[in-house]
C-alpha cells in the first residue's frame, strides 16, 4: 500500500506542477491574464504618449488665449455667468443674438449697419450706431452684426452670450 500511496503522491505532484507550468506560459506577456508592466515600457512607451498628448492640450489652450488677447478670439458666455472682457481702443466686440453687455471702465459706442442699433434694457430704448453707451446700463443684441466699439484706450465690458472681437 504504501507504494500505491508514493505513486500516487508523485503523480498528484507532477499534475499540479504540470498545471502550474501550463498555466505560466499560456498568458500572454501584458495581456489581462499577466498584467506585469516593466519600468521601461512607463518610459519609454507609455509616459511618452501621456506627455504628447499633455503637450497637445496645452498647444491648443495657448493658441485660444492668444487669439483672445489679440482680439481675434471667438468665445460663447455661458447662460448666466457674465464675462469680463477688455477692448482696446478701436476694437469691435460683435454680439451674437442675445447677448448682452454691460459697459463697466471706458467710453464706447454702439456698432450697427442700420437702426437699431443697441436695446437699451435698462430704460428701454435704443441706441443707433455711433450712440455713446451709459456706464452701467444693460444693452442687448437683438439684430445680427450689433456690437460695441472702444472708444477710449482701456474699455471692460461685461458680456454674456456669444459674441467675436475685431
Amino acid at each position: 500500500m504504501k507504494k500505491n500511496a508514493r505513486l500516487s503522491m508523485m503523480i498528484a505532484i507532477a499534475a499540479v506542477f504540470a498545471l502550474l507550468c501550463v498555466t505560466a506560459f499560456a498568458a500572454e506577456p501584458g495581456s489581462k491574464k499577466d498584467p506585469l508592466v516593466t519600468l521601461g515600457y512607463l518610459e519609454e512607451v507609455f509616459f511618452g504618449e501621456i506627455m504628447d498628448e499633455v503637450d497637445e492640450r496645452i498647444e491648443e489652450r495657448n493658441e485660444d488665449i492668444a487669439a483672445e488677447v489679440s482680439g481675434t478670439s471667438s468665445t460663447s458666455g455661458g447662460g448666466d455667468t457674465f464675462a469680463v472682457v477688455t477692448l482696446s481702443n478701436g476694437q469691435v466686440l460683435t454680439g451674437d443674438i442675445g447677448c448682452e453687455v454691460m459697459l463697466r471702465v471706458g467710453k464706447a459706442v454702439c456698432s450697427a449697419p442700420s437702426a437699431p442699433g443697441l436695446i437699451d434694457e435698462t430704460d428701454a430704448s435704443t441706441l443707433n450706431d455711433g450712440g455713446l453707451l451709459v456706464q452701467n446700463h444693460l444693452y442687448m443684441m437683438t439684430i445680427e452684426g450689433r456690437g460695441v466699439e472702444a472708444a477710449s484706450d482701456t474699455v471692460k465690458v461685461l458680456v454674456r452670450g456669444g459674441y467675436t472681437i475685431e
